[in-house]
């Protein structure tokens, strides 16, 4: 075999299982994969499901970065299908930008009057509190604080 032959046939999966790797943060997995497909321009991305990533996936959707949700797949392999949204004639991605705060290093918690506007309020905050995951604002208004799982805008 030739030199690049060989470099070929090295990378190709020969047992047709394809592990995944641990992921030791499934939030900002999610945040990435949704981040990637914005800037590629695609319709649609897949993201595994688990009940934070719905319930981001909702908020998302609420806040109107997010067109639909789906899911697919059976027991342990489900996965959430999120339809991004675009705008314009040449499809600017809706979301702009996704920054991960509350890391597992290191978690950042705010009470009622420190939740941060984002970008004045044009972007949105995620926060998981004790009666769920929410927008700052859905926060704001029932006056309770959590941590600060990531901004939106």
């Amino acid at each position: 075999m030739r030199r690049a032959e060989l470099f070929l046939r090295r990378w190709e999966c020969l047992s047709g299982v394809t592990e995944t790797m641990a992921n030791h943060d499934p939030i900002s997995d999610m945040l990435t994969r949704i981040r990637n497909a914005s800037e590629k321009r695609h319709e649609k991305t897949r993201v595994p499901a688990s009940r934070m990533s719905r319930s981001i996936a909702k908020v998302l959707q609420n806040e109107g970065f997010i067109s639909h949700i789906s899911e697919e797949g059976e027991g342990v392999h489900i996965q959430l299908i999120l339809e991004l949204k675009y705008s314009g004639k040449h499809r600017h991605p809706t979301i702009r930008s996704m920054k991960r705060v509350s890391k597992p290093g290191l978690r950042i918690y705010k009470n009622n009057r420190g939740l941060p506007k984002v970008l004045g309020g044009l972007g949105v905050a995620i926060i998981s509190t004790s009666k769920g995951v929410m927008s700052d604002r859905d926060a704001r208004k029932q006056g309770i604080g959590g941590e600060v799982l990531c901004y939106v805008y």
